[in-house]
């Protein structure tokens, strides 16, 4: 990245002034971003075991019954949480204003990532925000740096 050099202070004062604007529409997008990030990493945590990661216990084996059920209707019996992709495939992410949300839209998400009575908590949407933690700190930092010194955060993939 470059510093960008102002010909007089009457030069810094008017980029000052564009800054809240930029800052808010950089910041969004590096949020989507960051949103993208965690989202797919929630996406690739389904039908895989996942380690103890952050506050989130490893995910437990799947109990013998669950298998067997899986087993049963034609599903491999060691891919936790997959079956059909259905819930793989309901994780989003949302942005407005300078809020970002990743879930999804089955009510099952729910079940697992909390746990019930009968099922041992299997977060994926949780731990995969820890997951990508250092890499979104990088990602709003460069932003913020950048946008400070007059470069334009461009959404990555445009």
């Amino acid at each position: 990245m470059t510093m960008r050099e102002f010909s007089s202070i009457g030069a810094f004062i008017a980029h000052l002034a564009t800054l809240e604007g930029r800052l808010a529409l950089d910041s969004r997008a590096a949020l989507t971003d960051a949103a993208k990030l965690v989202e797919e990493q929630a996406k690739a945590e389904i039908g895989a075991y996942q380690p103890a990661v952050g506050p989130f216990a490893a995910w437990p084996e799947l109990a013998d019954s669950t298998k067997e059920d899986r087993a049963r209707k034609g599903y491999p019996e060691n891919e936790p949480l997959l079956r059909t992709g259905d819930l793989r495939d309901s994780i989003s992410h949302e942005v407005h204003g300078l809020e970002a949300i990743v879930g999804s839209t089955e009510d099952v998400a729910l079940y697992q990532e909390l746990g019930t009575q009968h099922i041992p908590p299997r977060p994926f949407l949780g731990t995969a925000a820890v997951v990508k933690e250092k890499e979104i700190v990088k990602l709003i930092g460069e932003q913020l740096a950048g946008t400070l010194a007059g470069v334009r955060y461009r959404i990555k993939g445009d």
